[in-house]
């Protein structure tokens, strides 16, 4: 059986306060969490992150990293740096950057390459556009991120990262892709990954990031390939994002 990951990403939300409401009422009710789990938080509040958790069944990470090591990048954050706060994940990819910020699949790999070498789980994070949906290029689009990093990094860098498939029309839109359409595009990625290595593919978690809430999460994680979900808005929820992770 794969293991299952459920990462909260908080994105661009939070306070010192309500950051300790939210992690306090996680912790109180995770016990039977059947997945491992995750929070992704702005780099603030990071420290508070760190203080909160260490010691406990939730790891945690950032949402994005430099590509660089060190040196004159102003307001840039280092793989390095984020050692230093004790995380294990790094959201690389995600569509918000890829489309706000312009984040080409090279520099996406160059970051997730970044990850790895300090040690960092890298999620990577792959997804179509509703216009490349509809022109029915959703393999080709995915297929092309994934390759991105398979030609930097290679495919045994599988071995110590996450893939999380976020349809980018099913993201804070309210609307989810169907079970089958979800599966579908976790199978193009295992398969394509199967292909090179099956070991590493077997072991891969693919998770599924297109607004999962409790509601849909056990239908979504029960395909055979759906390995856990990157969780948005839900994950700003105690109660909801815990109905996730004790699903998973």
């Amino acid at each position: 059986m794969r293991r299952t990951l459920v990462a909260g990403n908080w994105k661009m939300h939070g306070t010192l306060a309500e950051n300790e409401a939210l992690l306090t009422a996680i912790l109180a009710g995770i016990g039977d969490a059947k997945a491992q789990v995750a929070v992704c938080a702005p780099y603030p509040y990071l420290a508070q992150i760190q203080g909160k958790l260490t010691g406990t069944a939730l790891a945690w990470g950032a949402q994005n990293l430099s590509q660089y090591g060190k040196g004159a990048y102003t307001g840039e954050v280092s793989a390095s740096m984020l050692n230093d706060f004790g995380c294990k994940y790094v959201i690389v990819g995600h569509s918000e950057r890829r489309a706000l910020y312009g984040e080409s699949d090279e520099l996406v790999a160059e970051k997730y390459a970044a990850a790895q070498a300090a040690g960092l789980t890298p999620i990577l994070c792959v997804g179509e556009t509703l216009a490349e949906r509809e022109g029915n290029v959703t393999e080709q689009v995915v297929g092309r991120q994934i390759d991105a990093v398979l030609n930097k990094c290679g495919v045994s860098s599988l071995a110590k990262a996450v893939i999380a498939y976020e349809p980018v029309w099913a993201i804070g839109t309210g609307v989810t892709a169907s079970p089958e359409q979800a599966q579908a595009v976790h199978a193009f990625i295992r398969g394509k990954i199967r292909a090179l290595d099956s070991a590493v593919a077997d072991s891969l978690i693919i998770q599924y990031g297109g607004s999962v809430k409790a509601a849909n999460a056990a239908v979504l994680f029960s395909q055979p390939d759906i390995d856990g979900g990157l969780i948005g808005g839900a994950a700003l929820n105690a109660e909801e994002f815990l109905a996730i992770c004790k699903v998973g």
